[in-house]
């Protein structure tokens, strides 16, 4: 048997990120040549990625990386907390948002961190956006938000918003954005709501709880969390400026 020396080994780790019983295996099946060892590794991630498929992603990390004037915010998912919360695996989550950013494949990316972490690993979703226009927010990478407005803001500002988004979950940007077949489903569960109540009063009680219903739903309605006195429609119209879109990916949310 070809003698391995520790060197190698760490060496051939530093490249892969796999585990140094993976690497020293591989080094002696390949006789020590560093380039069949890296080949074995791959062809390996891709066959345990393969075997792991079926299994259920319950956690991950929630990432922002900005390149060539484009900001992605995307979601890699994995099994448990406890790869989540691996320095490790959100260094793997960034390179991967990067490689899409770019238009570049992802698949040994993937392959290489299911045999890392000894987890399946998946891109669940992402948001690329253009502009340079953003406010943006990640909060313990597990939740995390791009604004785009229609003009350029101070960073602090844009961060305010795009966290208030992150914590307040808004589903609407404004009224116009709540569909017909919305508000007839949520006026039908709320009309149940005020069943008991007299005839004469009911639809006057029903107004008010969809109005109540929708105004925490919908941003513009909503009380700035640092200063509920002011809603954000306010907000920006101090600012002179408005959103043009939002997009926020929480773990484990779709």
């Amino acid at each position: 048997m070809t003698d391995i020396s520790i060197d190698l080994v760490k060496e051939l780790r530093a490249v892969t990120g796999v585990s140094i019983m993976q690497c020293k295996k591989a080094l002696v099946e390949a006789e020590g040549d560093m380039e069949k060892a890296k080949i074995a590794l791959t062809k390996k991630s891709g066959e345990v990625a393969a075997k792991k498929g079926d299994r259920e992603l319950g956690a991950g990390a929630i990432v922002v990386k900005k390149d060539n004037g484009k900001t992605i915010l995307l979601e890699f998912s994995c099994e448990t907390d406890f790869v989540a919360k691996n320095d490790d695996f959100k260094e793997v989550a960034e390179k991967v948002a990067l490689a899409v950013l770019n238009g570049e494949d992802t698949k040994t990316l993937i392959s290489e961190a299911t045999l890392k972490f000894g987890e399946r690993s998946e891109i669940t979703r992402s948001e690329i956006f253009e502009s340079e226009n953003l406010g943006v927010y990640v909060h313990s990478g597990g939740v995390g938000t791009i604004v785009e407005f229609s003009s350029s803001v101070d960073e602090d500002f844009g961060k305010d918003i795009a966290m208030h988004i992150t914590a307040q979950n808004p589903k609407y940007l404004s009224k116009d954005d709540i569909s017909p077949e919305e508000k007839e489903k949520t006026t039908d569960t709320l009309r149940e709501e005020v069943a008991d109540k007299p005839a004469e009063m009911q639809d006057k009680i029903l107004e008010g709880k969809i109005n109540a219903f929708f105004k925490e739903r919908v941003l513009f309605t909503q009380g700035f969390i640092k200063d509920p006195s002011k809603t954000i429609e306010t907000l920006l119209s101090e600012k002179g400026v408005e959103i043009v879109k939002f997009v926020r990916f929480a773990v484990g949310e779709i």
